[in-house]
């Protein structure tokens, strides 16, 4: 059953639902400040991507520029030193960068309810339909980030899989594998600093269930007992060959990301294989992307006091992008 609010935040509703506009209208607005900072938190802060994303503010009217590396995919080799008899011109090469222009887009939702709802429930009304507006912010976000990941991995044109695996089934095989390649597809050589290396990977909840049936040819008994001990609303297991093991509702057979990376990207999984695999390299943290232009407000709507009604509206201005696709690799099981 849901705490009965404070009598402050009861008197505040009922003021909300005033039949006095002017009474209403402040009262409205002291719920609309006092909501927007956690709102403002949840939405933009990046967490609901599992802090892939890393928000940057941008000034109004400034354009949203990055400079592309000047070591671009394909060109490391390009870039080398000659051997000099010791006399003679040295070779000359010119290097400019590119930019990448990042176009940002509206976010707005709404929400309204009747007056006397605010006036006389005995629950948080308002916090409620808060809740529901914060949900549409949420879930507007971490599609377009989603989406963004995505279609960078599917432009890398790269898919890796277990070719010994049973159809369908999870192995730590392919975590192993999508390793290597990420490793292989880096740039850089065995010395590079900050080289790209595998640090997560998402799949759907079926796929770490998988892990729950891993036979002693995957497995050893200690960790076998691990897994069996593992508390019933968490992961099996967290970390394998040192990645992160993350579950996502959205991936899977059927499930809106794979959908959108089918139909909409024409992505294909490897014949007969059934789930997708994300894995990213967040240790670099250069990549992907989230410039913030206007930040999330939160403004009580009084034309709506005529028709009985207290309502909520709000919007934001970002954009998503992912600078390198080198640090995303795409499997499938």
């Amino acid at each position: 059953m849901a705490k009965k609010p404070s009598e402050k935040v009861l008197a505040l509703m009922a003021r909300s639902g005033s039949s006095d506009p002017t009474v209403a209208h402040a009262a409205q607005f002291e719920f609309a400040k006092g909501l927007e900072t956690p709102l403002r938190k949840g939405v933009l802060s990046g967490d609901i991507l599992g802090n892939i994303f890393e928000p940057t503010p941008v000034s109004a009217g400034q354009q949203v520029e990055y400079p592309v590396d000047l070591l671009a995919p394909g060109t490391e080799g390009e870039h080398r030193a000659y051997t000099n008899p010791g006399h003679g011109y040295i070779p000359q090469r010119s290097v400019e960068s590119d930019f990448v222009t990042i176009p940002t887009f509206g976010i707005a939702a709404s929400i309204d309810f009747l007056l006397r709802y605010a006036r006389d429930a005995q629950w948080n009304v308002v916090a409620r339909a808060m809740q529901v507006m914060e949900q549409g912010f949420v879930q507007n976000v971490n599609d377009n980030g989603w989406h963004t990941l995505l279609a960078a991995g599917v432009d890398r044109n790269i898919l890796v899989y277990d070719g010994d695996a049973t159809a369908g089934q999870f192995t730590k095989r392919v975590i192993s594998l999508m390793q290597t390649v990420m490793r292989r597809n880096a740039g850089g050589n065995t010395g590079t600093a900050n080289r790209g290396r595998l640090t997560d990977i998402y799949v759907s909840p079926e796929a770490l269930e998988d892990i729950r049936n891993w036979g002693l040819d995957q497995i050893d008994d200690a960790t076998r007992k691990e897994i069996y001990n593992a508390p019933e609303d968490g992961a099996p297991i967290t970390r394998i060959f040192g990645v992160n093991l993350r579950d996502l509702d959205e991936l899977g057979e059927g499930q809106v990301y794979q959908t959108y990376f089918t139909d909409a990207l024409s992505g294909a999984l490897q014949t007969s294989d059934t789930e997708l695999i994300v894995g990213l390299d967040q240790g670099a943290n250069d990549s992907f992307i989230m410039p913030v232009k206007q930040t999330l407000e939160i403004f009580p709507d009084p034309a709506l006091h005529r028709q009985q009604r207290e309502g909520f509206y709000g919007w934001a201005e970002m954009g998503f992008a992912a600078l390198d696709n080198r640090r995303i690799v795409l499997g499938s099981f």
